[in-house]
């Protein structure tokens, strides 16, 4: 499902994102979320989008880095607690690991194994930007994999040529703003 919240909330973000073209490698044209998450009308509007698809949560969690920011600011208004969802290497152990493939490469996504128990939680899902679907495939199986229900995922912006949604078929994918 992709729904754009409104006019505004696309608005807002389109008029706050910057683009850099040639990075990170030439030809890209990098979408810069930067400035949407600094102006405080910007983050707000974007927190209460991202919030309004939640539901019946128990829990939000949030993909490194920006994920954080946002998952943190969400769960604040949903009254929930927030998981960071890890770059590999960055907990101690134990930790569930799912290793994939990125745009530029692969990389490996952490969760803790131990110390807090996710069985039976409804999670949202929440990220910066849908890009190949790598990265929310594999926070995707990490919940899973530690008894937590996905409810939904969220993201800020999706760029729909790298066609990412296709390899979430059993994920409802919300995206504020689509290119």
């Amino acid at each position: 499902m992709t729904d754009s919240s409104g006019p505004d909330v696309a608005a807002v973000i389109e008029s706050l994102m910057r683009e850099v073209p040639d990075f990170p490698e030439p030809g890209i044209q990098f979408k810069d979320l930067t400035p949407v998450l600094a102006d405080a009308r910007g983050l707000a509007t974007v927190t209460d989008a991202l919030a309004a698809v939640a539901g019946d949560v128990d829990l939000v969690a949030g993909i490194d880095a920006r994920g954080f920011l946002l998952g943190a600011a969400v769960a604040i208004r949903l009254g929930t607690g927030v998981l960071a969802i890890r770059k590999g290497g960055k907990l101690p152990p134990p930790v569930h690991g799912e290793t994939y493939d990125l745009e530029y490469g692969s990389a490996t996504l952490e969760i803790p194994a131990d110390g807090m128990d996710l069985a039976g939680l409804r999670v949202l899902l929440v990220d910066d930007v849908l890009a190949t679907g790598g990265t929310l495939a594999a926070a995707t199986k990490l919940l899973r994999t530690g008894g937590a229900s996905i409810t939904d995922a969220a993201v800020v912006l999706e760029l729909s040529a790298l066609n990412g949604r296709a390899t979430l078929p059993d994920l409802a994918v919300t995206s504020l703003y689509v290119v």
